[in-house]
């Protein structure tokens, strides 16, 4: 997808401290020193109690194309310090001239159910290359993962009817509108308008009209009968554009055309007014004409508060196309996904876990090589273990309570640990899965969450603990700081 978006290197996706701590790792001959990072954030979205993991295939695609090109040096030497003088030397631009990334990538697939402080993604690898791609992975990461995190919120209140991603107009941009395509299809949306997305990505794409097409005619009934002749399988009429309710009307009159020469399937589109009350006089009046199967699709500033506000009122939509408030995610324009030193490997081989301290503790990180093991009961989500693979798993046989829940591993019927090898050395490890299947899976776990953690309104926290060993080296490690 990168290649097909993008034709330039883009190694230099990345913030400019990145560069000059490698350069200062390099100096430092600290810079092949393997360390490993983890790529998390610190509390759910929208004021809900999960998110869906997104955007993995977009940055393992620009980690294993990655490569520094002669044209990336020749830029990097152009950029000056504050004395006017280079700001890198030759010796390091030659030590990255045609550089390639030799990280290891183990992180949770795509469409996985996913809370707050838990690794989305934990990287492996020398130290400068591990930072190096920081910006990067989080630009990606933390965009996809806020959008389907919206679009499965939306596709809960929708409660089983169709939902459209219309955002691309709004959308931050080109690749905003391509990332929030693909990330809301993960989701759960059936279909999108975005026509290069369906190109690129394989997504269903789905349109109706616009104003402008009934503004271009004399009158609305004309306007819907040349778009019928020139639609005729394709006709869901917009009819808002003087009122409403003739809009159905005329609507009814072209479908009784169409039907007459064997086109069955006619719907309509609310786009203003109250949608609710519309909807249900609409409904009324196509069912009354024997347009049982018409459906009603709805637009107009959408999300999930409003979607829920309209079912309890009884609107009769069956399609939601939801524009702005998801592709924007405008409640919450950003995921503040984080990427924390976890440990460092010593010249002897011997792991040194790392913490970094806050007078928040929300922003205090926890040290270690991470792990996330989750336990289920039948078909349910019932509890999660951060664990850190330098002091090893949790174990039902020491009948452990865990720190932040009170959970007994030893009573669930199942485990997984959901940290995958996805990249070694660079290079692809295993084969990722269609963007279908990744959707499908996105819906699997969302129904595997308890159902009152995934409600919209006044959720219940999923229960995540620590590894109490774990939680032990984390309390020692802060005192220990402290003390210095």
């Amino acid at each position: 997808m990168i290649a097909d978006i993008y034709a330039p290197s883009l190694a230099l996706l990345t913030d400019l401290y990145q560069l000059t701590m490698g350069y200062g790792y390099w100096r430092n001959r600290m810079h092949d020193h393997r360390a490993v990072f983890h790529l998390f954030f610190r509390s759910c979205p929208f004021g809900g109690e999960y998110a869906i993991a997104a955007g993995l295939e977009l940055a393992v695609d620009w980690i294993t194309r990655f490569r520094v090109e002669r044209e990336d040096i020749e830029y990097l030497r152009t950029l000056v310090g504050n004395d006017g003088e280079p700001l890198f030397p030759p010796e390091f631009l030659d030590a990255i001239d045609g550089m390639q990334l030799s990280v290891d990538i183990d992180a949770m697939p795509e469409g996985t159910a996913v809370f707050a402080h838990q690794p989305l993604i934990r990287v492996t690898g020398p130290l400068w290359q591990c930072q190096w791609i920081e910006t990067a992975l989080l630009n990606i990461v933390n965009f996809q993962t806020l959008i389907a995190t919206k679009a499965a919120r939306v596709c809960e209140a929708a409660d089983g009817d169709r939902v459209l991603e219309f955002g691309l107009r709004r959308a931050q941009g080109i690749d905003g509108g391509i990332s929030a395509a693909r990330a809301a299809y993960i989701g759960g949306c059936t279909g999108t308008s975005n026509v290069l997305a369906g190109r690129l990505l394989g997504i269903p794409v789905r349109g109706t009209h616009a104003h402008s097409w009934v503004m271009s005619f004399d009158d609305e009934l004309a306007a819907f009968q040349a778009y019928a002749d020139a639609m005729p399988n394709n006709c869901v009429f917009l009819v808002d554009t003087y009122d409403t309710i003739n809009g159905v009307r005329n609507a009814i009159r072209v479908g009784q055309q169409l039907r007459d020469l064997g086109h069955q399937r006619v719907g309509i589109r609310l786009d203003s007014g109250d949608l609710a009350e519309l909807s249900i006089e609409a409904r009324r009046m196509l069912d009354e004409a024997g347009f049982h199967d018409a459906v009603i699709v709805a637009s107009n500033d959408l999300d999930e508060h409003e979607i829920i506000k309209l079912k309890r009122r009884g609107a009769t939509i069956a399609v939601w196309g939801v524009g702005t408030n998801l592709v924007t995610a405008r409640d919450q324009p950003a995921l503040g996904g984080v990427y924390k030193l976890g440990a460092i490997q010593q010249p002897n081989g011997k792991w040194q876990p790392r913490i970094k301290l806050s007078e928040l503790p929300i922003k205090t990180s926890t040290p270690g090589i991470h792990q996330v093991r989750r336990f289920t009961s039948g078909e349910t989500m019932v509890g999660d273990i951060l664990f850190s693979e330098l002091i090893g798993p949790p174990d039902s046989s020491r009948g452990e309570t865990f720190v932040g829940d009170p959970l007994n591993i030893a009573t669930h019927d199942a485990s997984e640990d959901l940290l995958k090898p996805i990249v070694r050395d660079g290079e692809l490890a295993t084969k990722l899965p269609e963007l279908g299947d990744i959707r499908e899976f996105a819906t699997q776990q969302r129904g595997m969450l308890p159902a009152d953690t995934r409600a919209i309104e006044s959720p219940v926290a999923y229960p995540v603990a620590l590894e109490p060993r774990l939680a032990d080296q984390k309390r020692q490690m802060i005192a220990k700081v402290q003390a210095m």
